[in-house]
């Protein structure tokens, strides 16, 4: 069991304690000073920095707790098709892989992920904990595309798992699995459709006794809960008191890491213990306001490390190398949570996203471009690349044939010599050059570059997309 933020206090005082009789030859039985409470300057330091820690795990709540009015927990949801320019519900979607995703809930027994022989087949099954660490990916990468039994296991959970399943160890019991499943085209769907169909949880009790699990039942829906505002803009709303005890709240069964004693000595330093509210309306008015002020600061700050990035830019693109895990980057975790949950290792993915062509000057649709690869210099990756195009609201644009992504997937024409050219423009183009064609809506656009298990030349920023040229 991890140690509460109480215990962990206790420990510092007692050691403090034993420090300083092993130094005094004959010990006075005098009372330790008490700490003196943080200054309202330095409680506003804290709470910023405890919201920034705390951002993703609320806001993970606030997701699973939207999703699962739809779906129970511990039960697939699959998506049957990809996005069209209606679907607004997520930013950047993809036209690569159909979802089966499913909220996971440890704290009653494991639960068993079985997946089927895939013929081949790339996909892979991300396992991200309540901080939104990736903390394992069964896969083709990682697994193998053969048949596979796979024990999720919480933190405190301790026992023989049946023959033949290997255990994955999470460290929280809050897990969202979010399954991908390379799919090539519409004609692919029912293919595609069958595997899905197989992707099974099951209680260990379940699988032990060899009987088919009752379904899971969706949870009582609260009246005061908001099914229309979205999961950003929940957790935007709250107060700090609010945002501060729903973190509490989820600390006992989502415990910090290791690597967090130095923010779980600042969570103290504040007040903040798990599963105890955090109350401030005892706290002296200015101090109150000390803490709201920090949390609005916070919540500011990770919003322009959202929308500033924190990656590698070169030629008009900006690659996105650093997702999935953060150790004690928390002001990165943070932002990649805002801007977009889910966001896989980069050894499983790697995003290239460009807003500017060569020149630096915005993407528009009504003008025409090219991206040119050469021969021998198509994205380095072992299972495929697309680049896919999105309007001014990150959703795809409705356009005549009804192509959202273009990649390796398609039959693409190549030039004599080996190499490739990808036409993005409105009007559409000469008929030798349809099949490479990205339609695009006459407003600003954005594209985005998805390489599925990059090679390392890709991990270790050795390649990078080629520059978009405006065609006069």
């Amino acid at each position: 069991m991890k140690p509460s933020l109480r215990q962990l206090a206790s420990a510092v005082v007692l050691a403090s304690l034993l420090s300083a009789c092993a130094s005094t030859p004959e010990p006075v039985a005098t009372q330790p000073a008490a700490e003196q409470p943080p200054s309202d300057r330095a409680m506003k330091a804290l709470s910023a920095e405890v919201f920034t820690y705390a951002y993703p795990l609320v806001l993970m709540d606030v997701t699973r707790e939207l999703m699962t009015t739809r779906t129970p927990v511990n039960t697939f949801s699959h998506k049957r098709a990809f996005p069209d320019p209606s679907f607004t519900d997520v930013v950047s979607p993809n036209a690569d892989t159909l979802y089966s995703s499913a909220w996971l809930d440890l704290s009653r027994e494991p639960l068993i992920l079985s997946v089927p022989d895939t013929g081949g087949r790339y996909y892979l099954m991300p396992l991200m904990d309540a901080w939104t660490n990736v903390f394992a990916s069964p896969g083709k990468r990682t697994t193998g595309t053969l048949k596979g039994n796979f024990a999720i296991t919480g933190p405190d959970w301790q026992g023989t798992l049946p023959k033949g399943v290997r255990e994955i160890k999470s460290p929280t019991n809050m897990v969202w699995l979010i399954g991908r499943t390379q799919t090539n085209g519409k004609r692919d769907y029912p293919a595609v459709h069958r595997i899905q169909d197989q992707y099974r949880l099951t209680p260990l009790s379940a699988w032990e006794k060899g009987t088919r699990p009752a379904p899971e039942k969706l949870a009582p829906r609260s009246p005061m809960l908001d099914t229309k505002s979205s999961p950003v803009e929940q957790v935007a709303a709250m107060d700090a008191q609010a945002f501060f005890t729903r973190f509490a709240a989820l600390l006992p069964a989502n415990p910090p890491a290791a690597a967090d004693a130095a923010m779980v000595e600042k969570m103290r330093r504040m007040g903040l213990e798990p599963g105890v509210p955090f109350k401030t309306t005892v706290l002296e008015p200015s101090t109150a306001r000390a803490v709201q002020e920090g949390a609005s600061a916070a919540l500011a700050a990770i919003v322009e490390g959202a929308r500033k990035g924190n990656a590698d830019a070169g030629n008009g693109w900006v690659m996105h190398r650093d997702l999935g895990n953060y150790g004690t980057n928390y002001g990165r975790r943070a932002a990649v949570a805002w801007v977009g949950l889910g966001a896989n290792l980069p050894q499983d993915a790697i995003y290239a996203s460009a807003r500017s062509d060569a020149n630096g000057k915005p993407l528009i649709g009504g003008a025409r471009y090219v991206m040119h690869f050469d021969k021998g210099q198509l994205p380095p990756a072992k299972a495929f690349w697309s680049l896919t195009l999105y309007n001014e609201r990150q959703a795809f644009a409705a356009n005549p044939i009804g192509r959202y992504a273009i990649g390796s997937r398609d039959r693409l024409r190549y030039n004599r010599d080996g190499s490739l050219d990808i036409y993005i423009q409105h009007e559409r183009p000469a008929a030798g050059k349809q099949a490479n064609w990205l339609p695009a809506p006459p407003e600003a656009i954005n594209m985005m570059l998805r390489a599925y298990w990059p090679e390392q030349a890709l991990l270790d920023g050795n390649w990078m997309p080629p520059a978009v040229q405006q065609v006069d």
